[in-house]
């Protein structure tokens, strides 16, 4: 097999497995409010960049994930209470939280380039060093590929088991049915709504420290990327599907990595919107969701 697309091909499905995990977060949100956060770019972002600094503060690498991850949990609430919560109250239901996510992540961005900066910074090694592989069958493996694939796909995995076997996670399912009558049944809604975008929050910390472990850098507009990729996966495999989303962001990450590796990097962008047009046009539920049915 030939080299360049073997490694491609890695590329694609480790890149994509991390894809699948921001479709993941985003689904989240989507079960329990029907809404996303378009803020979730700024919170792998800045998740990313406080790794870089608490590790540069002389914080073990162990420390300085720990402490990201819970300073983007507790961002997590703030969206839930402050953006998310007042805009569907206010709107009815419309979309203003879409202006209100959006606006969120542009704050984080601005706050990010103002203490940090707007230059790129050196992730550090987290897993495994860029140069570390192994040989299979005469083909070099990338660990730091091979991990993150692992990572990503175990989350994924363990997420779908949970939500499935757990009490919380048929609370969440009953949320997204008919959350009226998950509050009659005396389910605590607000709290489990809370619970989705902490939960989102987390996975998106944890996908921007993957993707900055296989860049090797990160910078304030890092995340905007990656929250396109992962809502287009999030689309293509189907809203509110777990499988649909991990299926959608290895297609998303192997068709991207194959035509920047044939054709121009450029394109890729081209090519993610391109599958995000096709599906909302021939099939809007997604490959593997369901069609939305409206209460009367």
């Amino acid at each position: 097999m030939d080299d360049f697309f073997f490694s491609l091909v890695l590329a694609g499905i480790s890149v994509g497995s991390v894809y699948a995990l921001i479709a993941i977060g985003l689904n989240l949100t989507f079960w329990t409010t029907r809404t996303l956060n378009f803020g979730q770019g700024s919170l792998m972002m800045l998740c990313a960049m406080l790794v870089v600094f608490l590790a540069s503060q002389g914080l073990a690498m162990a420390l300085a994930v720990i402490g990201g991850l819970l300073v983007v949990a507790a961002l997590g609430v703030f969206v839930e209470r402050f953006t998310i919560r007042p805009a569907l109250v206010a709107s009815g239901g419309s979309m203003g939280w879409v202006v209100s996510t959006l606006g969120f992540g542009i704050v984080l961005q601005g706050v990010a380039a103002k203490y940090f900066g707007s230059q790129a910074m050196a992730f550090p090694d987290v897993l495994f060093t860029a140069q570390a592989y192994v040989t299979v069958l005469g083909q070099h493996l990338s660990l730091q590929y091979l991990v993150v694939l692992a990572l990503s796909v175990s989350l994924i995995l363990l997420l779908e088991l949970f939500v499935r076997k757990t009490v919380w996670g048929q609370a969440v399912f009953a949320i997204s049915l008919d959350p009226e009558l998950a509050l009659v049944q005396g389910m605590p809604v607000r709290l489990i709504i809370l619970g989705s975008f902490v939960a989102s929050s987390l996975l998106a910390g944890v996908a921007g420290i993957l993707s900055a472990q296989i860049g090797g850098t990160v910078d304030p507009a890092f995340g905007f990327d990656l929250v396109l990729f992962g809502f287009v996966a999030a689309v293509l495999g189907g809203m509110g599907s777990s499988v649909g989303a991990l299926v959608g962001g290895l297609a998303v990450g192997l068709i991207s990595k194959l035509v920047g590796g044939y054709i121009s990097t450029a394109a890729e962008h081209a090519i993610a919107f391109a599958l995000l047009m096709a599906m909302l046009a021939l099939r809007p539920q997604g490959l593997l969701g369901r069609p939305e049915v409206s209460k009367a």
